[in-house]
């Protein structure tokens, strides 16, 4: 028994994604015509195994290659969480700068119940947090300058379709 050789085979793993996506796409708006609901994950799951992909398309790469004569009509059906923008207003969480623990200068030690901090395993992530959370990680790619987590958290909320 031989094994079915993916489609586009030849192709880089790139030039597949593209596919994928375009295909995704394609498929999204002709049964937004024809009056069809499309599980979106199943549909993604399918053509990343059909092209051999060990992994489906992001939903911000589909979202950002969607025609601009059809964002209209797909934004709302690929828009990621839409509750967290459904009031017209958009929570950003902004962490401070890590500091010790106050308790270090009476006891000698940090909490045992305040991971985090500035003296912690967790590294430079702020205290009781673990520095793994979504806020802290982009805290710390922006070093907790409170104007670029906001402008990527944003940007980022864009990017998944939500109006910013």
């Amino acid at each position: 028994m031989t094994k079915k050789k993916p489609l586009g085979a030849g192709l880089s793993r790139d030039e597949r994604m593209l596919i994928v996506v375009s295909e995704i796409i394609q498929e999204l708006l002709k049964a937004h015509h024809e009056g069809k609901d499309v599980n979106l994950n199943r549909l993604k799951t399918r053509l990343a195994s059909n092209y051999g992909l060990p992994s489906a398309p992001r939903l911000v790469d589909i979202i950002a290659a969607v025609p601009h004569e059809a964002k209209p009509i797909l934004l709302p059906k690929l828009k990621a969480k839409p509750i967290r923008t459904a009031s017209g207003i958009a929570v950003v969480a902004v962490m401070c700068k890590p500091h010790r623990c106050p308790h270090i200068n009476m006891t000698g030690n940090i909490c045992v119940y305040c991971p985090g901090g500035p003296d912690s395993d967790f590294e430079y992530s702020t205290q009781s947090y673990t520095g793994y959370e979504p806020t802290s990680m982009r805290a710390i790619r922006a070093r907790y300058d409170p104007f670029l987590q906001t402008r990527h958290r944003v940007e980022q909320l864009k990017q998944l379709g939500h109006s910013v």
